[in-house]
């Protein structure tokens, strides 16, 4: 088979394409044909060498990737053969991902809906998931002034469909006019460019106090949507204290390289009440699996289409630095 192998830490380059020995699934495990496999932006910074929190780099040689989508080819002892044949998704790859066979624990399998294709499948398994529980922490309804930073983006584009279905009033915030074009045809009621100077400005004029915003991008852009939500507690009836009616703010990303977490006392004193999305998401009580189901059935349905990027597989390299530069919209997906 083929796979992407790693040997020194660095560049996008450094990522090879080549033959390698076929993984075998040993017992409990099985081996999957794969037809789309996840890229996430944490890999870019493990290629470097980074250590992510508690997550140290990895030993090199490595093959990354742990979610796939594909055909269930062959089994281990103890796995029944009838999942011989399955269309399949797992984020629980043990092998490397970034490969044309990939081998994972059989448990941890879900079964895709039938016409949901392999890379929309890798995109809500993770991406789609994540979106519903970030919804489920703050629910949009039709009253909301939703902005959604990042909005070009795998998350994004789902967050701006939903609150466009729902009835509320949209606005996608996405960097540079091709990416807010993007968010405009997705149903949001204003896309702009949060890399030109008064952005803010128009998002004010023309919808008026924000009741929700999805920040996945942090820093001085994510104290800037921050400061869109609706107006100080005292300027609203001397309401206080969280939810009194200055919004919420649920903060799932740092695509700008830093987290914005407001101080205690300025949402207190704003009536703003403020939601970390990957924590909720890390204790969320049953886990994620329920989340991914709902998220695969939703993609099926046609009720949430995920945005998608594909990369052939031996163009690894390129799609982690599109990555890297911010020049991708969706979910980047490799196709062996």
């Amino acid at each position: 088979m083929h796979a992407i192998r790693l040997y020194s830490y660095g560049p996008a380059e450094n990522l090879r394409y080549e033959a390698v020995p076929d993984p075998l699934p040993g017992p409990g495990e099985i081996r999957i044909a794969v037809h789309a496999v996840g890229v996430h932006f944490i890999e870019t910074l493990f290629r470097r060498g980074i250590p992510i929190g508690p997550h140290p780099a990895p030993d090199l040689p490595t093959t990354f990737g742990r979610q796939v989508a594909g055909v269930v080819e062959s089994v281990g002892e103890g796995v029944g053969s009838d999942l011989l044949g399955s269309r399949v998704v797992t984020s629980e790859v043990t092998s490397g991902g970034y490969a044309s066979l990939a081998v994972a624990p059989a448990a941890g399998l879900t079964t895709l809906p039938d016409g949901l294709e392999y890379d929309a499948a890798v995109a809500m398994h993770s991406t789609g998931a994540t979106t519903l529980g970030l919804l489920e922490l703050a629910p949009v309804t039709a009253s909301d002034v939703v902005l959604v930073m990042a909005a070009a983006g795998g998350i994004g584009t789902l967050l701006v469909q939903h609150a466009h279905r729902v009835g509320a009033t949209v606005v996608g915030a996405a960097g540079g006019p091709a990416k807010a074009a993007r968010v405009r045809s997705l149903g949001a009621d204003l896309a702009v460019d949060y890399g030109t100077p008064g952005w803010t400005d128009v998002v004010r004029e023309s919808a008026g106090d924000v009741t929700i915003v999805f920040d996945g991008v942090g820093g001085e852009l994510g104290r800037a949507a921050f400061d869109l939500l609706g107006g100080d507690a005292a300027e609203r009836g001397g309401a206080s204290g969280p939810g009194a009616g200055g919004g919420r703010q649920v903060v799932f990303g740092q695509a700008s390289g830093e987290w914005f977490h407001p101080e205690e006392a300025e949402l207190k004193a704003r009536g703003v009440t403020s939601y970390d999305g990957i924590a909720y998401l890390l204790g969320r009580q049953g886990g994620m699996d329920d989340l991914r189901d709902r998220a695969l059935e939703a993609a099926a349905s046609g009720e949430l289409t995920p945005a998608v990027q594909s990369f052939p597989l031996e163009q690894a390299a390129a799609a982690h630095a599109a990555l890297e530069s911010r020049n991708t919209m969706g979910k980047v997906i490799l196709i062996p």
